[in-house]
């Protein structure tokens, strides 16, 4: 049984929590926010600190769930790194890729830690399957990839949290907090990219800074082509979806389900994934396998986890993505 801590407990924080309470081989061994009301969010009785420093030096756990606002998760790891302690962090692994790449160096630098990154959705059933399908080659090389984000927040969400809005603490919109998932599951699925034409803006009035709408087209390196949409100007929060043509079949994941689609559009269901219950049901239910994933590679000293190099590629593809919109022109991946 290993000893995990959690610090910040904001929205997500619910579904860390649900990950490490519902594993019998996890222990619940302390929690930290700079807001005392919220240790109602943990179980009575768990330790609970304003000061994280202070909660690793008397607690010591062998491992801290950092799910804390964007800008927080490169320093803050750093510090719980450089005091021994494993972490698993929360997605984006960094604002921009200059900050990523330092994360990788800290990575680098202390082969005794480990830092896992919460890229939870390559672990969902539906991905898995679809991963053996691409790599068995019984359909040939892909040959189009599409990933699809109908999502909606509304003006409170950037009101109760103003970070949200900027890109200082938040590093962009809709883009690196809500479909950062799907971005970088085109680039698991599909394969290196190496050219991206791009248009990014902003179709409401929220007064805010950051991007709601994005539409990225792709060239992979092995020929296919991508097309990438992502919106926080839905009416709904609807299911992602992503399409994966080869040369002999089309595969599309959507509703938590991998189909097949045959020549006459008929659909054949191939795999399913558990759904989260609750109104954050889009998000996928795959944090708390990853969460196990995570807990048996610090029991057994194994690499079998999603380290912070893993989690850089999709920080280059969104910068890329910016600057392709402000130059308007088609751009090679940086």
């Amino acid at each position: 049984m290993i000893r995990a801590a959690i610090i910040g407990l904001g929205d997500i924080s619910f579904v860390h929590l649900d990950g490490i309470l519902s594993n019998p081989e996890i222990q619940l061994a302390a929690a930290c926010d700079l807001k005392e009301e919220l240790k109602s969010r943990v179980p009575e009785g768990t330790p609970f600190y304003t000061d994280y420093k202070k909660m690793v030096a008397q607690i010591r756990p062998d491992v801290v769930h950092v799910c804390l606002p964007h800008y927080l998760h490169y320093p803050v790891t750093k510090e719980l790194v450089e005091m021994g302690v494993n972490v698993f962090c929360e997605k984006p692994v960094a604002l921009n890729v200059a900050q990523a790449l330092e994360f990788a160096a800290l990575e680098a630098a202390h082969p005794e830690v480990k830092i896992g990154i919460c890229l939870q959705n390559r672990m969902n059933e539906t991905t898995e399957e679809l991963v053996k399908i691409i790599r068995s080659g019984e359909y040939g090389k892909v040959t189009g990839i599409r990933g699809f984000v109908p999502w909606y927040r509304t003006p409170e969400y950037y009101s109760v949290k103003p970070w949200r809005g900027t890109w200082e603490y938040a590093g962009g919109g809709s883009m690196i907090n809500q479909s950062l998932h799907t971005l970088d599951l085109m680039y698991y699925l599909g394969g290196e990219v190496s050219k991206i034409h791009a248009i990014v803006g902003q179709t409401n009035d929220y007064g805010i800074e950051v991007e709601g709408d994005v539409v990225a087209r792709m060239e992979f390196a092995n020929g296919a082509r991508g097309l990438f949409f992502a919106t926080n100007n839905n009416w709904t929060n609807e299911s992602v979806q992503i399409r994966v043509a080869m040369e002999k079949g089309v595969f599309h994941i959507e509703d938590s389900t991998l189909y097949q689609i045959h020549p006459d559009s008929s659909r054949e269901v191939i795999a399913k994934a558990p759904v989260l219950e609750g109104i954050k049901f889009y998000y996928g239910a795959s944090h708390a396998r990853m969460i196990e994933r995570f807990r048996k590679a610090v029991e057994s000293g194994s690499d079998d986890y999603i380290h912070v190099r893993d989690a850089v590629m999709v920080i280059r593809l969104m910068e890329t993505i910016f600057r392709s919109a402000k130059e308007d022109k088609l751009l090679d991946v940086i």
